[in-house]
């Protein structure tokens, strides 16, 4: 039985969207290779470009993100910007994953 969501008006978000979101967060310039750069780092995994503008897209169309124009570094970029409901999905998800992480113990001595 599938219960109604009665706490968020928004899905969570997918673990790709949220490492996004949180690039995006830490990084001065946020366009797409900066973001593609400090994911790389942080989950030491390789990250297509092609990857980070199409979730960068999708994220806009959700109202998650916004982008403009800037001037860095003397070219003109398209970077982006965390909304408010991008924060509140962000911490929503945060939420959801404590609640799922929750009393679990992970046995590591078992194979």
């Amino acid at each position: 039985m599938t219960m109604p969501n009665t706490k968020n008006t928004f899905s969570p978000l997918g673990t790709f969207e949220e490492h996004v979101l949180l690039a995006v967060l830490r990084v001065e310039h946020a366009y797409g290779m900066p973001v593609r750069r400090e994911l790389e780092t942080l989950t030491e995994r390789a990250v297509s470009i092609g990857a980070v503008y199409a979730t960068l897209d999708r994220l806009e169309a959700k109202k998650l993100v916004a982008s403009s124009r800037q001037e860095v570094e003397g070219r003109s970029r398209r970077t982006f910007f965390v909304t408010k409901l991008g924060g509140t999905a962000l911490e929503a998800t945060r939420r959801m994953r404590r609640r799922l992480w929750a009393g679990v113990q992970l046995e590591t001595t078992k194979v």
